[in-house]
């Protein structure tokens, strides 16, 4: 079979799973369905990427604009495989809710929007992938209920930003098939040279508030934790790996194709990149769930990648098409690795929940009773996103400040000090990301269990996806010199006039030139066990000489407790208390039901931290909403005799309309 075709029979067996779950018959045929596509999608795009080309086109005489275009570049495509890979694993799992269709109703529509969205070559269909896409994520959550939803406020409040960021993005779109009198994006290319500054920085904001309202920038990543809050982890693994990276190379196309090189819109990206970035990560190391903690991860990974995406368009707009790519090269790395832990993490806390029936981070000692793929993925996905060598996240992470630290090629003061700061930011926020994720394995899987009873392992099946996408984020670091040839194909479908400058000189990463700095992922696993034998040499002879001895843990002066397990709260509090302007935690002490004036029987101890955005930002329109609904509430009466009034004004306006 050809490679252009199997994208299109995964889309036709995510119909069929659509009609299967609305029908309500074989659960496991449509889920079955669901992972058969996403394994077809990574097949396609591993077939094509060695190439360096684009998907051929295929063409249909039908469709929103009357006929429809879909082509995979190689961009699209790498994206796809591994937002594809982490999508097999999440839907031949499934949901840990029992409510299996409106999951696989949503999961199918969200990729098929996704797909949509990287493939489709016109502006309405392009709208109309992005809204099925919005609307599968809202389907896929709404029928789990797996956390404290407070009546699905949290869906409904994500609902409402993406349609905020779908109007700004038909004003664009609007906008810019106006200008190219086309509704083809082979139209768009390069439209916006022509206009002027304040024009094209209009279109720019508007195109980051309609893409990065689902990227997850400031001020919509607050809807992140709520709906991933809502749902399940594979839920989570599919929002964060094919969608997320289906909105970013939407924008990515978008700023590199038809508004390329425009200075201020780039120092408007960064900006708004590395906020996002500090913001995501600092509420993500405060979360105590998992999948809520993840979630403002993948906001604060997507942000990452604008601030990368913004650099790249700084570079070129002075010209320096070679730094240019390699800032675009380096997000579409960043995402890729982001795919493959992010999918393993959100797996393990599904196999965390069905051991304990929470996604609460409790030191339950999973790690002790699962089979060793469920420790080895959960460790090595956590040393990614930390960006812990030798691991995928470590390689980009690199790269990302190599980029950044290019800026003193750059002329303007302007662009300089945007990527001077940028730097300083993303150190910040590796600091920040690292200690989230000694807190998610340190309390996710180590430690002891709390109860009496043990707990038993992770199921098979999440041990095994677990581990197998734990060893992939591993694969993707040792094979990078092999992987960045496939990069070098994405780069050169956005930048035609860039030279070819390798970003690996052998089995050494290098940024452009091993002149300026060096790595190398594929010996760091050969050179860090044999490095890891002399302490572990050094250990064997010191306990050879003397003896072990065994103390109790210091627990200020009180008897010894029952366990002694570190909380969430306990270690976050510190950066809580330091970065209180940002956090305004709340801390709140009550006794229990049954208590005496002289003798407390219960306290309970309750932490939080405020949302930086809700009061100033999301409260006032809502209470507008809710005013107005309050002023119009007595149209709904049910009283016959206003009806008939209303029913008699309207008749009158349209008679007097008539009549003049």
């Amino acid at each position: 079979m050809r490679p252009e075709w199997l994208a299109p029979l995964a889309a036709v067996l995510w119909l069929l799973c659509l009609v299967l779950a609305c029908a309500g018959i074989g659960r496991v045929l449509a889920r079955a369905c669901l992972a058969v596509g996403a394994l077809l999608l990574a097949i396609a795009a591993l077939w094509q990427l060695p190439r360096g080309m684009a998907m051929p086109a295929l063409t249909t005489s039908w469709g929103p604009a009357g006929s429809a275009r879909f082509m995979l570049t190689p961009d699209a495509l790498w994206l796809l495989l591994f937002g594809a890979l982490a999508a097999f694993f999440a839907t031949a799992l499934g949901t840990t809710s029992l409510r299996w269709r409106s999951w696989c109703s949503g999961a199918a529509l969200s990729m098929l929007g996704a797909l949509g969205c990287f493939g489709l070559q016109d502006a309405v269909s392009f709208l109309v992938a992005w809204e099925v896409m919005s609307l599968g994520g809202a389907v896929l959550l709404i029928g789990e209920k797996l956390g404290d939803t407070r009546e699905g406020r949290g869906l409904f409040f994500m609902l409402s930003l993406l349609e905020v960021g779908a109007v700004a993005l038909l004003t664009a779109l609007l906008m810019l098939s106006s200008s190219a009198g086309h509704l083809d994006f082979d139209h768009f290319a390069n439209v916006g040279v022509a206009f002027a500054t304040w024009r094209r920085v209009v279109i720019g904001v508007l195109l980051l508030i309609g893409f990065g309202a689902k990227l997850g920038l400031l001020p919509f990543y607050e809807w992140y934790p709520g709906a991933y809050g809502q749902g399940s982890g594979a839920s989570g693994a599919i929002l964060s790996g094919i969608v997320l990276n289906a909105a970013f190379f939407a924008l990515a196309r978008a700023f590199t194709s038809w508004l390329p090189g425009d200075v201020a819109l780039a120092i408007i990206t960064v900006a708004l990149g590395v906020l996002s970035a500090i913001l995501a990560v600092l509420y993500a190391f405060q979360e105590n769930d998992w999948r809520r903690l993840l979630a403002f991860s993948s906001a604060e990974n997507a942000a990452i990648a604008v601030t990368l995406l913004g650099a790249s368009q700084l570079f070129r707009g002075e010209g320096l098409d070679a730094l240019a790519g390699l800032g675009f090269a380096v997000a579409l790395l960043h995402l890729a690795g982001h795919a493959l832990a992010k999918g393993a993490l959100m797996l393990a806390a599904d196999g965390a929940y069905r051991v304990s029936g929470d996604y609460e981070l409790i030191q339950r000692g999973l790690l002790r009773r699962s089979p060793w793929l469920y420790g080895i993925g959960v460790v090595f996905a956590s040393m990614s996103l930390a960006a812990m060598p030798p691991q995928a996240g470590f390689v980009s992470e690199w790269f990302t400040f190599q980029t950044l630290f290019q800026g003193f090629h750059l002329a303007g003061m302007p662009a300089r000090l945007t990527l001077s700061l940028a730097g300083a930011g993303m150190a910040l926020t590796a600091a920040i990301a690292f200690a989230t994720f000694v807190k998610l394995a340190g309390l996710g899987v180590l430690g002891d269990a709390t109860k009496k009873t043990p707990l038993p392992g992770a199921e098979r099946g999440y041990a095994c996806a677990t581990g197998l996408l734990g060893l992939a984020v591993l694969a993707l670091a040792v094979g990078m010199p092999w992987w960045l040839s496939a990069i070098d194909a994405a780069v050169h479908a956005r930048f035609a006039d860039v030279p070819a400058a390798p970003l690996h000189d052998g089995l050494i990463l290098v940024p452009l030139t091993n002149t300026f700095a060096f790595i190398s992922p594929t010996k760091l696993i050969i050179a860090c066990p044999l490095l890891a034998l002399v302490p572990l040499v050094l250990l064997g002879m010191a306990r050879r000489r003397h003896r072990v001895r065994r103390a109790s843990a210091w627990f200020g002066g009180l008897p010894k407790p029952a366990h002694g397990n570190t909380t969430p709260l306990a270690f976050s509090n510190a950066m809580r208390t330091f970065y209180g302007f940002v956090y305004h935690p709340t801390d709140d002490v009550e006794q229990g039901p049954d208590h005496s004036e002289y003798f407390v029987q219960e306290m309970r101890h309750t932490a939080s931290v405020s949302p930086l955005f809700e009061a100033a930002v999301f409260r006032t329109p809502t209470r507008i909403v809710q005013s107005v609904a309050k002023a119009l509430g007595p149209l709904q009466s049910g009283h016959m005799n206003i009806y008939l009034g209303m029913v008699g004004v309207l008749l009158m306006l349209i008679l007097a309309l008539g009549l003049t």
